[in-house]
């Protein structure tokens, strides 16, 4: 499916801004960027194990400082 955004007033600017927001946000550069090489399984792996551990770390942080 085409990624369509129309063009008002001759403003380009702002069509081309609405482009890249909704592409970033379909996710295809980061798709882009996950398929420019091999990772294998068990880096996949770790990789995915670090993140969730810093997201978790992020989201006590957050809560610890909403406690005061």
């Amino acid at each position: 499916m085409a990624t369509q955004v129309t063009v008002r007033n001759g403003n380009l600017d702002m069509a081309l801004r609405k482009f890249k927001q909704k592409v970033a946000r379909d996710g295809v550069p980061s798709e882009c960027k996950k398929r420019e090489a091999y990772d294998k399984p068990g880096v996949r792996r770790r990789a995915a194990k670090k993140e969730g551990i810093k997201n978790s770390q992020k989201r006590n942080r957050n809560n610890r400082e909403r406690d005061y």
